[in-house]
């Protein structure tokens, strides 16, 4: 996946420990386009790479806007250039006009065609939802958002949300508890797509809600325990006409990487999606946060970092 260099053209605290940020490539050139979902890698230092979710508008090419919540105990990278986090770099060393390389976009969370649509959001899982909203409007689809945070205050973007209306039920924890999922999820009309983000507990209780095949997630921490990783097998490189063996404990991503094999990858927690392999032979076991149930089930693809064989041999296009 390519790489580029943006410029930051804005900055803007829109909540508390929320902050915007506006991308632009130096020259003035358009970006490359997105869809709702999208997100960007940025290459923030050696060792130290993150996701963010573009939040602006898919039709203005000229600029990303991406928004990082300040995390206390954000995790750094390896190796660890200084303390903090990844969040805690953006908010205090990224400023306006500094540049930054970036990977991307990419969508593991796209938007699917629906006449209706519940879209439910939990803090900064509001950002790859906001676009959404906009093009459900667009399409003249009927949907609602149901967003909650810790505090009116701490809730990005729902100024924005205002012009659409009761269409959108903003639910501060400190006024009205915690959400209400039964009032928008226990009857779901056919047709209808559930969209959500937010933190793991709030994803798990609309995953135990929604039927399968309904429900769409994006998950900022791995779902999965991965285990002792207790399996030894193989992997064959069908590009590269090598064979590597897959020791138990090891990943796929560092037993081809030790082989010499190039290979892109950021979280290696199966969240972010940039290690997708194809499958060309085998049965992968899934360990990922990123595929929905029919992609498991087709087995064509698997997140390398995470993810393993159900039996002794996998083909990767590597």
């Amino acid at each position: 996946m390519n790489e580029a260099e943006v410029v930051v053209a804005a900055r803007e605290l829109v909540a508390d420990g929320v902050l915007a940020l506006t991308l632009r490539d130096p020259l003035g050139r358009d970006l490359p386009g997105w869809g709702p979902g999208a997100h960007v890698d940025l290459l923030l230092a050696p060792g130290l790479e993150r996701q963010y979710s573009l939040c602006g508008d898919p039709a203005d090419r000229s600029a990303w806007r991406i928004a990082v919540l300040r995390e206390p105990a954000g995790r750094w990278g390896s190796p660890r250039p200084k303390a903090g986090g990844g969040s805690a770099y953006v908010h205090d060393q990224l400023g306006l006009g500094d540049k930054v390389r970036v990977r991307g976009p990419r969508n593991h969370f796209r938007l699917e065609p629906a006449p209706r649509y519940r879209f439910v959001a939990g803090g900064i899982g509001i950002t790859p939802i906001l676009p959404m909203l906009a093009a459900a409007e667009t399409a003249g689809a009927e949907w609602s958002l149901l967003y909650g945070g810790r505090s009116r205050g701490s809730m990005a973007f729902a100024e924005e949300l205002v012009r659409y209306g009761d269409r959108v039920s903003l639910a501060p924890q400190d006024e009205t508890g915690l959400l209400d999922l039964g009032a928008v999820l226990d009857e779901v009309p056919d047709g209808t797509l559930v969209y959500c983000c937010g933190p793991a507990p709030l994803l798990d209780a609309v995953e135990e809600r929604c039927p399968g095949g309904v429900l769409r997630v994006e998950r900022f921490q791995p779902k999965f325990q991965q285990g002792s990783m207790d399996c030894e097998f193989e992997v064959e490189l069908a590009r590269s006409g090598r064979t590597v063996v897959v020791p138990a404990g090891v990943s796929v991503l560092d037993a081809v990487r030790g082989a010499g094999v190039e290979v892109l990858y950021s979280c290696t927690e199966g969240t972010c999606g940039t290690c997708e392999t194809d499958v060309l032979d085998g049965a992968p076991d899934h360990r990922d946060s990123v595929l929905t149930e029919e992609e498991r089930a087709a087995g064509d693809t698997m997140m390398i970092c995470v993810s393993r064989c159900r039996g002794a041999r996998l083909v990767l296009d590597l």
